[in-house]
């Protein structure tokens, strides 16, 4: 079993940018890939960006150019630095851990999300 636990949620101006952190405990030796996936009210869940242990990336299209994903193996933890952030990257996002590639993940774990809420 792995648990995930996110920080660094909140509210933030259009414009602003927030700091996600993740930090995986548990049966650690089985972590490779790592990601971030959000859920909006009313909308599906969707993978925003994805992370491998030698640190390939894969991201959304939506956040392209404004997100950056990165990780810290010695510390089991992985980060989601957001910029320039708009109204509709507000939802509740959420740490993943799987199988896979970078661009074909299966996320096996997840954390309970942190809520991050972009307004005037």
């Amino acid at each position: 079993q792995v648990q995930l636990v996110e920080s660094g949620g909140g509210l933030v101006q259009p414009g602003g940018s927030l700091r996600l952190s993740c930090v995986a405990s548990g049966s650690i030796v089985s972590i490779n890939v790592m990601g971030w996936y959000r859920q909006a009210p009313g909308k599906q869940r969707e993978m925003v960006a994805v992370i491998t242990s030698g640190g390939r990336t894969n991201y959304a299209d939506f956040v392209k150019g404004r997100f950056t994903i990165s990780r810290d193996n010695s510390k089991n933890t992985v980060y989601l630095q957001m910029n320039s952030l708009k109204p509709e990257d507000t939802a509740v996002y959420y740490c993943t851990t799987g199988s896979g590639s970078a661009y074909a993940y299966s996320p096996d774990y997840w954390g309970q999300g942190t809520q991050v809420t972009v307004s005037s």
